[in-house]
């Protein structure tokens, strides 16, 4: 089955970051500009009363023809083993769309500041929704050991 539809991006990511490089995000600063075309100020009414957003935003820098719908290695490390494009968070996936979850540090009109969003300047922001405490995991979390040490120095 095919759907056919188009997103339109709410803003941009403006971010001293640049490159595809997949560690150190934590200390990142960036601003996500909200499209003044599409927005007033009141559509970020009350979310400066949040500390963290979840971000969905499109890898537009991952060339189509590089996305994967099988199975990898984790960034190519053959030391980890090869599991499939839905169980991890690889760029190259289909429909190249990424979620991040980020610090919220100001509201400036339709500005958000935030801290340790994993996005590269320009990229197109597709939707911004505050992180409620009570979306987080119920019960136990598991993951497997190769899932930590990829994210070892994420952050």
């Amino acid at each position: 089955m095919s759907i056919t539809f188009t997103l339109t991006p709410i803003g941009r990511v403006t971010s001293p970051r640049v490159d595809l490089s997949d560690d150190d995000w934590g200390a990142v600063d960036a601003i996500i500009s909200l499209e003044r075309a599409l927005f007033t100020e009141d559509a970020v009414a009350g979310l400066g009363a949040f500390s963290h957003l979840e971000v969905v935003y499109l890898f537009d820098q991952v060339d189509p023809a590089a996305v994967r719908t099988g199975a990898r290695h984790p960034r190519g490390r053959r030391d980890w083993p090869a599991v499939g494009i839905f169980a991890q968070r690889a760029k190259a996936r289909p429909n190249r769309l990424g979620v991040s979850r980020c610090q919220l540090l100001a509201v400036v009109g339709l500005e958000l500041h935030v801290r340790g969003l994993d996005a590269i300047d320009r990229t197109p922001v597709l939707d911004v929704k505050p992180w409620f405490e009570e979306f987080g995991p119920r019960g136990e979390v598991r993951q497997p050991p190769w899932s930590h040490e990829v994210m070892a120095d994420y952050w």
